[in-house]
């Protein structure tokens, strides 16, 4: 996602616009490149680390010429190859040197990095925007790849992953030749396995106290083989997979009242918003289109405006680093250096 965002600050009060935004598909040799990324080796890795910057570089450019304007700086948050924060790694590719090379803009990125060597999960980072953008929203859920929250809790802000949720909805569509189930269309004529449901809903992981974060390493070593050693309908895993991503959610909000925005792709997904409603008394919002497709591209942009200006942008409270951080590596194209 790219989206052209404009920022104000009226005192200490900020104030965030989405000018334009575009969803931009990686074709079929981009997504075996980043498939097998993980595999790949230090020399190799490196070169899709650098291409991948070009690659983003020439979409801005492209949607800059198309839009006839030019931004002050980028903030990109790359394409995680590794988060294990208990070893102190993660990683973003997407070099933000070739980004700035090839669009002659300054770069902020390597959002999270900083969070980790300190001790944090790395993430979740978009509370930040959550509570300076979204104040007004009681609860605000993200229903991407993996689905997390973020809310003030005694006048602190709280925040972290909850559940996979598009990452394993998408992989169970797949199976059938689709990209995804759209608006949860397949899950809605499917039968929940209650064996499955159960065994989804006792992973360790969801009785741990934040903060907490959820990768890919994870999913594949512990969500993954659970869902796929059935021999389950698409239909019904993918009935059973939307309502343990509902309860998990629902689990956070048990015994609260409010209004909760939800953007990510999930927001589209009408069964799943339909299972979680059912579950809880918090009053699910899907806003407006915009909004819901790139509130995560505005939040980023915003966390790179908090470190172009020296302002906070990483909560400890949230990652559980040992102090809060303003994050990020800034590259200046050659004319400025």
């Amino acid at each position: 996602d790219i989206a052209v965002c404009y920022f104000k600050k009226n005192e200490s009060k900020w104030e965030a616009e989405i000018i334009a935004g575009e969803t931009i598909p990686y074709d079929e040799e981009w997504k075996n490149r980043l498939r097998i990324a993980p595999q790949l080796s230090g020399l190799d890795l490196t070169l899709l680390d650098i291409r991948l910057g070009q690659f983003f570089g020439e979409e801005v450019n492209r949607l800059m010429s198309r839009l006839n304007i030019r931004a002050e700086f980028i903030a990109s948050h790359g394409h995680t190859v590794f988060h294990q924060p208990s070893e102190k790694i993660t990683l973003q590719i997407g070099r933000g040197a070739s980004l700035a090379a090839t669009t002659g803009m300054p770069v902020v990125c390597d959002f999270r990095s900083l969070d980790v060597a300190s001790g944090g999960q790395g993430a979740p980072l978009v509370p930040v925007g959550d509570a300076l953008l979204f104040g007004q929203f009681d609860f605000c859920l993200n229903i991407g790849g993996i689905a997390n929250i973020s809310f003030d809790f005694s006048g602190i802000r709280q925040a972290f992953d909850i559940c996979p949720a598009n990452m394993i909805l998408d992989l169970i569509a797949q199976r059938l030749g689709k990209k995804f189930d759209p608006h949860g269309e397949i899950a809605a004529t499917g039968e929940v396995n209650q064996p499955l449901l159960t065994t989804l809903n006792s992973l360790s992981y969801y009785s741990q106290d934040p903060p907490k974060s959820l990768g890919r390493e994870w999913f594949e070593s512990n969500f993954y083989p659970l869902v796929f050693a059935t021999s389950l309908s698409e239909a019904d895993l993918l009935a059973t997979c939307s309502e343990h991503i509902a309860l998990q959610t629902a689990s956070v909000l048990d015994g609260w009242t409010g209004d909760m925005l939800i953007t990510g792709g999930g927001a589209w997904n009408t069964d799943l918003i339909r299972r979680l409603q059912k579950h809880t008394a918090v009053k699910c919002i899907v806003p407006d289109p915009m909004t819901v497709n790139f509130k995560e591209a505005l939040v980023f942009a915003f966390l790179g405006v908090l470190r172009w200006v020296g302002e906070i942008n990483t909560l400890s409270g949230v990652t559980g680093a040992k102090v809060d951080s303003c994050g990020g590596a800034i590259y200046l194209p050659p004319r400025n250096c």
